[in-house]
């Protein structure tokens, strides 16, 4: 998984409280949450937010240059 960015976010425990009930709702943790009202936000706006490509997975391909 790519890394993410960590930061400090300070909200209105109202506002906190309210995330963490939408998130249950939907059966995501409230980080989750916010990622996905960002993006959705931000879509609003106009504003195009491409998703991480995945890491690759398995072995690197072998090396045949030594052979």
């Amino acid at each position: 998984m790519p890394a993410r960015k960590a930061f400090a976010l300070r909200l209105d425990p109202a506002v906190h409280a309210a995330v963490e009930r939408l998130a249950a709702t939907e059966l995501r943790s409230a980080n989750a949450q916010i990622e996905v009202l960002l993006r959705e936000a931000l879509k609003e706006r106009g504003i195009e937010v491409r998703p991480t490509a995945p890491p690759r997975r398995g072995r690197p391909p072998a090396d045949t240059a030594g052979d």
